[in-house]
């Protein structure tokens, strides 16, 4: 234990000094980061984003900034510890067999380095950001972390999905600018249209009026037209527009006003 104490003694200070660097760097950094990613996500170049589509944005990257930002805190003073600790030990022969291994190592890292390159440009071209619903690889969910490595989804059943960035080839999302309301109804054949569309016209134009739901409706639901008719079944699609993520409540929404509205008016679903 005295041996111990008498190694220690010399080291000790410098050691604290930068356990305490990188404690205040990760806090710090952490900081500077979130200020100066939202205030160059706010400059024009950005104009055309939506106010929710900016923090979406500035979320993802500020994420990934410091992670970047932690990796390098770490390797840095972890160079400096050893130095301080073992100073016997000089460590360009190890780098330089370090060189070697690496590049056997590297052969088998192929995978690691597409995954990096691959969330590089997930990020680089805004495809999609902390906060959107995606569907990347027959995964669908709301996108909780994008890292250099893989992209972090949760599900509407509340499970988490781990997908490499390398193996994303083709991504859907559903919440990028705005979102659509889209479906159809099948109603009685015998249904007057004319009829039949200034009912859902009417409904979606007053829901689109709502105090409580006009902040998420950009263009109000109407009906567009007949989709499919038979003996037994007349379908017409509806159709609008909402803030990006609306689109499911908003659905639910007209939805449930229709089918008061069809009671009203005696038309019958079918």
């Amino acid at each position: 234990m005295e041996a111990l104490f008498t190694w220690l003694e010399p080291r000790w200070f410098p050691v604290l000094v930068i356990l305490a660097v990188v404690w205040l760097g990760r806090h710090f950094g952490g900081v500077v980061i979130d200020r100066l990613v939202r205030r160059a996500i706010r400059s024009t170049k950005f104009n055309d984003l939506s106010t929710d589509d900016i923090k979406k944005r500035q979320d993802t990257l500020i994420s990934l900034f410091r992670v970047i930002w932690q990796v390098i805190l770490t390797v840095v003073a972890s160079f400096m510890l050893f130095e301080i600790l073992f100073p016997q030990i000089n460590l360009a022969p190890i780098f330089a067999s370090a060189g070697i291994i690496g590049v056997a190592i590297g052969f088998g890292a192929q995978s690691l380095i597409k995954d990096f390159l691959t969330g590089i440009f997930i990020i680089t071209e805004n495809q999609y950001r902390v906060g959107d619903v995606v569907d990347l690889q027959g995964a669908t969910g709301t996108v909780e972390r994008i890292t250099i490595r893989s992209t972090v989804l949760r599900d509407a059943d509340g499970s988490v999905h781990y997908i490499p960035n390398g193996s994303i080839i083709h991504v859907v999302n559903k919440t990028m600018g705005f979102s659509k309301v889209n479906f159809t109804l099948a109603v009685n054949p015998e249904t007057n249209v004319e009829e039949l569309s200034e009912v859902i016209n009417n409904v979606g134009n007053k829901l689109a009026k709502d105090e409580a739901w006009k902040d998420k409706i950009l263009l109000a639901p109407q009906f567009v037209g007949i989709s499919t008719f038979s003996d037994v079944k007349l379908e017409v699609t509806i159709v609008g527009t909402t803030q990006p993520s609306d689109q499911w409540s908003v659905t639910g929404e007209l939805r449930r006003r229709l089918l008061r509205a069809f009671k009203r008016h005696n038309i019958e679903l079918a």
